[in-house]
């Protein structure tokens, strides 16, 4: 798994989710490196899956190009898009913290159940606007982690778990919330405990499964330091004393 590199808005520390930004200069880098690095430790793929957010779409490209591996099948699809982040998209994560508090804030960053306040039907940014989202009757005016998780799930199920079956080494590249909300599901993480799970941006997250696709362990392409420099980006973003360049959602 990759998280997306760094997008424009992650760099103007904007709540993202939904809106289609694309990534910045950093995050083209960040890009370039995961692949580098996913080159370098001798991993290949047969078979890819991506949202149709053009953040994780060009990760991806980046990552494959890197990898020579462009030719093989790509799964774009909106189940592994960032969770809808309904009217706060756009805001600034300092300014939105400064105005309804550090806990509110955290509760709708990183909390399992809590919805942020909802897009109105006829707001030009309601998904039910966008063509890429024409198929969907009921497309998402705000989601909770564990909305995200009620659609993640059902696609690794449906779709990544008959590829493992199959002998095929998948690679995803998505978001930060659609990420945790898979690790949450292979890992068995209570509710209680995914407040504090923050997946960094461009850094490869590895999982390995027994036959019966149980996930028996995982682990990120990084050293210690820059692993623990990239997560806590993620974490400070919203209560940083000064702007970061940061990787968010």
């Amino acid at each position: 798994m990759v998280r997306h590199g760094q997008s424009t808005w992650n760099r103007e520390n904007r709540f993202t989710g939904w809106v289609d930004v694309d990534l910045s200069e950093r995050g083209v880098r960040e890009a370039h490196e995961a692949g580098q690095t996913l080159r370098r430790e001798n991993y290949d793929f047969d078979i890819a899956y991506t949202s149709v957010l053009k953040r994780a779409i060009r990760t991806l490209w980046i990552v494959l190009d890197e990898l020579d591996r462009m030719w093989i099948p790509v799964d774009i699809d909106w189940r592994l898009n960032e969770r809808h982040y309904g009217s706060l998209q756009g805001l600034d994560k300092r300014e939105t913290t400064a105005k309804h508090g550090a806990e509110q804030v955290l509760a709708w960053r990183r909390g399992y159940a809590v919805r942020p306040p909802a897009l109105a039907d006829d707001d030009p940014m309601h998904p039910r606007h966008d063509p890429k989202y024409a198929h969907l009757a009921d497309p998402p005016a705000a989601e909770s982690l564990a909305d995200t998780l009620e659609r993640v799930v059902p696609f690794w199920s449906e779709v990544i778990e008959p590829a493992l079956r199959n002998g095929q080494r998948p690679l995803i590249a998505a978001h930060g919330n659609s990420l945790r909300a898979l690790v949450k599901h292979l890992d068995d993480i209570p509710e209680e405990e995914i407040v504090g799970l923050n997946i960094p941006t461009g850094i490869p997250l590895v999982y390995e499964f027994d036959d019966n696709l149980r996930a028996v362990d995982h682990y990120y392409l990084a050293d210690a330091d820059k692993l623990d420099k990239a997560v806590s980006e993620v974490r400070d973003q919203a209560t940083a004393a000064q702007q970061r360049q940061s990787s968010t959602e």
